[in-house]
């Protein structure tokens, strides 16, 4: 059986990753696809006041456990069962997780900082990542966290000024030179998905 073909994306904020993610898996259902986001496996909190929680960086490597997720991907590349984090938003902690016993041809991972570490990205067959100016991603970012994880506008923009830029420069928009197709994300959700499966059907 050939083996799985694995799809790293990455990218700034809001850049569209989530929605890139799903478009290409819906066009690849014969594959049987499956999609990690990379959110799903920042470190439960559950032992932080409320007050710590929100005073953590989410936008850091740290405040990641790559190596579950590295271990993950790894056990799914060979058809191997896990148990995948589910994560909760409005509590910054693990809410359990999910058994997946997953045997199909396309795995995608992404997240804002699925290039960013070497081992990971070594794993994957087509690295790509979605860019974004600040502003256009800000404005994404309110409307998204207000509406899907109870933020207020302000304390987005708060987050976002703090920490979310300062930890994109750093991590996210070095991992750029990783991969090998680097799309805009400034566009239409439909030419972007359409721009990267005509550039993976010759790779799949």
């Amino acid at each position: 059986m050939k083996s799985p073909h694995l799809l790293g994306i990455a990218g700034p904020s809001c850049s569209g990753k989530s929605t890139l993610a799903r478009a290409v898996a819906a066009h690849y259902v014969a594959l049987d696809p499956i999609v990690l986001p990379m959110d799903a496996y920042y470190r439960d909190l559950s032992g932080l006041s409320i007050e710590e929680r929100a005073a953590v960086n989410f936008d850091s490597p740290e405040a990641f456990e790559h190596e579950l997720l590295l271990g993950q991907v790894r056990d799914l590349a060979a058809h191997r069962p896990v148990s995948m984090p589910v994560y909760d938003f409005t509590t910054h902690t693990r809410a359990g997780t999910r058994p997946v016993h997953w045997t199909g041809r396309l795995l995608v991972v992404e997240g804002i900082l699925t290039l960013h570490w070497p081992m990971l990205n070594a794993l994957f067959d087509s690295r790509v990542y979605v860019d974004l100016d600040d502003a256009t991603a800000l404005a994404r970012r309110i409307a998204r966290d207000t509406r899907e994880r109870g933020r207020t506008p302000e304390s987005v923009a708060k987050q976002f000024q703090e920490s979310v830029t300062p930890m994109a420069d750093a991590h996210c928009r070095p991992s750029r030179a990783a991969a090998h197709r680097v799309l805009d994300g400034s566009g239409a959700p439909e030419a972007l998905a359409g721009e990267l499966r005509d550039w993976l059907a010759a790779r799949i």
